[in-house]
């Protein structure tokens, strides 16, 4: 279901967070490589980095081979999950070679998860892959956070049930990830309202960033980007 559709293009958007000096904003290719689509969505992506050099992530499909060519295009990021989580667990060669092939520092990890209880498996928040269908046997926990940390610059993790529904956080979540403080965090996932920044705030310790999508005026939702630009 589209919840928006926007008659903006990418670069309208960079070029309104350059002006308010809003950085680390996300591009993401939902279009897969195989579409008829990914080409018109990739020229979008890359129109939106030139308006705005190195003041954007873009995500969606990144791997070791492509990753360089967005960072030349002005990405301050690339943002990957199903390349370096495969078959299940971390897949420390492409870790490897994505951190060689742009450099940690232009490395974010997004920890997409969901909430899994079952027998025989330890309940918690698992990472989740190729377009959050597919379960690892990876837990998001402070320990794992502090394992991957040298890999990359910053964590951005996505509450999956939540996402796109801008009906509310998953605190549970966000008191989880409030304990760790050695990379910068970025929690994403149902914020509808100014009340769940405050109560990511609560939750999160103060700790976690936020990115915002659906629920943002820009995009068709109620918060004021005139009121959110301006929070600390």
């Amino acid at each position: 279901t589209e919840n928006f559709v926007s008659e903006q293009d990418a670069a309208f958007y960079a070029r309104l967070y350059q002006s308010q000096n809003i950085r680390g904003g996300h591009i993401i290719l939902l279009n897969p490589k195989q579409s008829e689509f990914y080409e018109a969505t990739k020229a979008q992506a890359i129109k939106a980095l030139g308006a705005y050099p190195r003041g954007l992530q873009i995500g969606g499909g990144i791997n070791a081979e492509n990753a360089p060519e967005f960072i030349e295009a002005g990405a301050q990021a690339v943002i990957v999950t199903s390349y370096v989580f495969k078959d299940g667990c971390v897949n420390y060669e492409n870790l490897d070679k994505i951190k060689k092939a742009v450099g940690k520092e232009h490395l974010v990890l997004d920890l997409s998860c969901r909430y899994r209880s079952e027998p025989g498996k330890d309940s918690g928040y698992y990472i989740v892959t190729d377009r959050w269908q597919k379960y690892t046997d990876e837990m998001v926990t402070p320990e794992l956070l502090d394992e991957l940390s040298g890999y990359c610059v910053e964590f951005l993790v996505h509450a999956v049930d939540v996402e796109g529904k801008a009906n509310g956080i998953e605190t549970e979540l966000a008191d989880l990830l409030s304990a760790y403080e050695k990379r910068p965090v970025t929690y994403a996932g149902g914020v509808g309202s100014m009340e769940d920044i405050e109560l990511l705030r609560k939750y999160g310790k103060g700790r976690l960033d936020v990115t915002v999508g659906s629920a943002l005026d820009l995009f068709g939702g109620s918060i004021p980007f005139e009121v959110l630009k301006n929070l600390k």
